[in-house]
C-alpha cells in the first residue's frame, strides 16, 4: 500500500529556552516546502535544498538530536514537543514555543 501523504520533518532552532520550529515537508514530486515560525511556506527545488537552508539558518531536525545535544542547548529531550494542527493559520501561533525554567 503507497502512502501518498508528504513526509514531514521537524527542525528547530534555539535560544535559550525558547524553540523556534520549522516543518520541512517533502512532496510526491521530490520537491520541498518549509513552513516557517512566520506562517510562510517556503517553496524548494529539492529536499537537499530545503535542509541546506534550514541549516544555513542554524535549524537542526529533532530527529537527529539526541540528549546530549539537547543539553547543549540547555533542555532535555523529552522538553520537545513538535506543534500538532491541522489548521496552518493555529499552527502558526505555535511555531515558537518558550519552555518553562527548569528550577
Amino acid at each position: 500500500m503507497h502512502d501518498d501523504r508528504p513526509h514531514d520533518e521537524w527542525w528547530l532552532a534555539t535560544l535559550g529556552r525558547t524553540v523556534v520550529w520549522a516543518r520541512l515537508r517533502v512532496l510526491d514530486a521530490g520537491t520541498a516546502e518549509v513552513f516557517d515560525s512566520d506562517g510562510k511556506t517556503l517553496p524548494y527545488d529539492s529536499e537537499d535544498s530545503a535542509r541546506a537552508a534550514l541549516m544555513d539558518a542554524e535549524f537542526v531536525a529533532l530527529s537527529g538530536l539526541d540528549e546530549d545535544d539537547a543539553a547543549d542547548r540547555g533542555f532535555a529531550l523529552d522538553e520537545l514537543t513538535p506543534p500538532q494542527t491541522d489548521d496552518e493559520a493555529q499552527l502558526r501561533a505555535l511555531m515558537v514555543q518558550k519552555l518553562p525554567r527548569k528550577h
